[in-house]
């Protein structure tokens, strides 16, 4: 499995011989590079000009909105829905999806602002690679991040939606989640690519540059 990130929570996930995914494909409102983007099925986590531009993906047949189990091309893909509602707040609705190819699970959790209760946590099921929102705003700062991350478990976690250059959101940097992990060397790469046969039996973080 390849995982590929383009900046903010926008990645393509693929497998030979199997289908493309592409999560919450951003628009030029946001400030960054527009990637060129090529998938067969795009998720959105939320209905933002940040994560919903699935226009931009050539190609696609499938784009999934919201909560639900759905089997494309013998991957399956879950909705979990991880809305953040509090009294006298309007309610910031997001989809995490858990994606299945094979023996290989990964997580995008969306937008995701809180720590989910333990039986959401427990509906992820076993999860290899987390992508994670660590840079605040109107997701997840860095020490509520690394609580997430700890009742998950992965053997991969990808940090997203964090300060990057151009970007138009004011968002924390990535250095403040590493520093609430205690990691003081981040491996760094252009592109994560997994096997089943060769997961670290301790979670460990990748930080992916972003391509364009």
């Amino acid at each position: 499995m390849d995982i590929t990130w383009y900046g903010h929570s926008c990645f393509r996930i693929a497998e030979r011989g199997a289908i493309t995914i592409v999560t919450d494909p951003f628009s030029e409102a946001l400030g960054l590079p527009m990637p060129r983007l090529r998938g067969d099925v795009v998720t959105i986590s939320h209905d933002r000009p940040g994560h919903n531009n699935a226009a931009a993906v050539k190609g696609s047949t499938h784009v999934l909105f919201g909560p639900g189990e759905y089997e494309i091309g013998g991957v399956f893909i879950s909705g979990i829905p991880m809305h953040h509602i509090e009294e006298d707040a309007p309610p910031h609705y997001n989809v995490a999806y858990i994606i299945q190819y094979n023996s290989l699970t990964v997580v995008h959790l969306g937008d995701l602002k809180h720590v989910p209760d333990q039986s959401t946590i427990e509906a992820l099921g076993q999860v290899n690679v987390a992508l994670v929102p660590v840079g605040g705003g109107n997701s997840l700062k860095s020490s509520a991040a690394s609580e997430v991350i700890a009742l998950i478990e992965p053997n991969y976690i990808i940090p997203m939606h964090y300060a990057l250059p151009g970007l138009s959101v004011p968002l924390e940097p990535v250095e403040r989640f590493l520093k609430e992990m205690g990691v003081s060397k981040v491996q760094e790469e252009e592109q994560l690519r997994l096997q089943s046969s060769s997961l670290p039996e301790q979670p460990q973080v990748v930080l992916l540059k972003p391509q364009t």
